[in-house]
């Protein structure tokens, strides 16, 4: 694992435990970080997060992240022991929910394509015998 990896998942940790643990926005909703990129020179991190809810519910928390970026940031310099602290941006990674949307579509093509393949049953005919 190299450094940046490292620091990567340093940031992922302690974001995820900034949010869970110091930030009291009613806003943020349900929230996970599911990546985050950082310039080489460390300046600048982009935080992917996924937003559980509706339309309404996933930008209200993106605007209580936005609004509590200074705050996060802050936090994060107490941790990370760096001489500059990344300068972080909240971006939505909606990428969970397509693919648990082309999950379900697959399944679903797969039971109607069953569905299709079944055959009815040929039935016999019975015929009595005459004595």
């Amino acid at each position: 694992m190299s450094r940046m990896d490292r620091i990567i998942e340093l940031i992922k940790q302690e974001v995820s435990s900034i949010l869970k643990r110091k930030v009291n926005d009613p806003r943020i909703g349900f929230v996970s970080i599911t990546d985050v990129s950082i310039t080489p020179d460390l300046k600048y991190a982009q935080i992917y997060v996924s937003i559980m809810g509706d339309e309404t519910a996933k930008l209200k928390s993106l605007a209580g992240l936005n609004s509590a970026k200074s705050f996060i940031r802050g936090e994060l310099g107490h941790v990370l022991e760096f001489r500059v602290v990344p300068d972080i941006s909240f971006v939505r990674d909606d990428s969970i929910e397509r693919g648990s949307r082309i999950l379900n579509l697959l399944s679903k093509i797969k039971y109607e394509g069953k569905k299709h393949d079944q055959k009815p049953k040929k039935r016999r005919k019975v015929t009595k015998k005459r004595k």
